[in-house]
């Protein structure tokens, strides 16, 4: 049996319009009360990435929050809205980002909880492929219902990210510097995604897309406007179909690579597609990031590794808008950064292409550059 993945058609971040299209949503997937049943508490991970405002177009948009929190009270649920974003994982921390977000907002005119329980717990997972024990926020863990609500955007390591990658946000705060460290390799990093999403089971992915961001994400990248919410119980069928409706083909993102592995949903054909047809959106193929992944040849591991010094793409810092924040060099998961004179300094041999820093940075002073022969090659 196909994996069902609900597209809908929503103009805009009006709360009682986003409220209606979600309900037709889950009224094509048998009903919100299929999955949620009264009393029970749910976890509302939204992808919270950093302090942005809603109309920067890095986080889950708050009217998008706002809607979901009140059909889930209509059933009677206690809700508890939370992520860990990247950076500390505080109560300091937490609140400037719920403030910053809009989320703080929600959950003053809903009565919905925001999490700042920042107690993390260790959940084996010995099926596992890449992790066979994760770290989790344990809010979630303890939750009886766990439902992801993503952002449409592309992503400078992932190329995509979606509703597998914003499970990352399940990891504590600055622990995920270190599965970054352990699995350089995007490959290696996508599949561990689909190890934490299979670990985690989310009851529900949703997507805002009414406004996703094409080009430099997760982050520095642009907002751009699509008019779309995605529901499934799959996330890796919800990204098959978000992928496609950004005219990106779903196989040559990692995470949907990954998935194709595992014998789980990897292109169009294998999603029974519910709602409306991806032709009824006229949208222009987001554009991608200027990097091609990791480039691996048919010789020995040597060479390779000389290929891939002279191959891989690199971060350079922009002097003329650097804050020295700090952000970049407090985040680097292999220490690769320091403070120098004008803009932090950067050691290429330690450096494993994870682009936390452009991907962290509040001013968009991080570029991701191609070596002259990286452009030459992959034009």
């Amino acid at each position: 049996m196909l994996e069902q993945v609900v597209l809908w058609k929503c103009g805009d971040y009006d709360p009682e319009l986003l409220k209606e299209a979600l309900k037709r949503c889950f009224t094509l997937l048998g009903g919100l009360d299929k999955f949620v049943r009264s009393g029970q508490t749910v976890f509302l991970k939204l992808n919270l990435l950093m302090k942005k405002k809603p109309e920067d177009a890095v986080t889950t948009h708050p009217a998008v929050v706002e809607a979901m929190v009140r059909l889930l009270q209509e059933r009677g649920a206690t809700v508890i809205i939370g992520d860990s974003p990247g950076g500390p994982y505080n109560q300091m921390a937490l609140k400037a980002v719920y403030r910053t977000a809009g989320i703080e907002e929600v959950a003053r005119k809903t009565g919905a909880t925001l999490n700042f329980n920042t107690q993390e717990i260790d959940v084996p997972y010995p099926e596992g492929k890449i992790i066979k024990r994760f770290t989790l926020i344990k809010p979630l863990v303890d939750a009886d219902i766990y439902i992801s609500l993503s952002k449409l955007k592309t992503h400078m390591m992932t190329k995509f990210t979606g509703a597998v990658k914003v499970n990352f946000g399940a990891i504590p705060g600055m622990l995920k510097a270190e599965y970054h460290f352990k699995m350089p390799r995007v490959m290696d990093f996508s599949e561990m995604l689909l190890d934490l999403t299979e670990c985690l089971k989310p009851t529900l992915n949703i997507m805002d897309a009414i406004v996703g961001m094409e080009g430099k994400g997760p982050s520095a990248g642009t907002p751009k406007k699509v008019g779309a919410l995605l529901v499934s119980t799959s996330a890796p069928a919800l990204d098959v179909v978000a992928a496609a409706l950004a005219g990106i083909e779903p196989v040559s993102i990692p995470t949907v690579k990954a998935a194709e592995n595992r014998g789980l949903p990897a292109s169009i054909n294998q999603v029974e597609l519910m709602g409306y047809k991806l032709t009824d959106f006229n949208i222009q193929p987001f554009a991608l990031p200027d990097y091609t992944g990791e480039a691996r040849f048919p010789i020995p591991d040597l060479l390779n590794r000389f290929l891939e010094s002279w191959l891989k793409p690199k971060p350079v810092f922009m002097e003329d808008q650097c804050i020295f924040c700090r952000e970049c060099i407090n985040n680097c998961p292999p220490k690769a950064l320091s403070a120098g004179n004008k803009a932090p300094e950067i050691d290429l041999n330690k450096c494993i292409r994870c682009f936390c820093c452009q991907e962290l940075c509040p001013r968009k002073a991080v570029d991701i550059k191609k070596s002259p022969l990286a452009r030459l090659l992959f034009k």
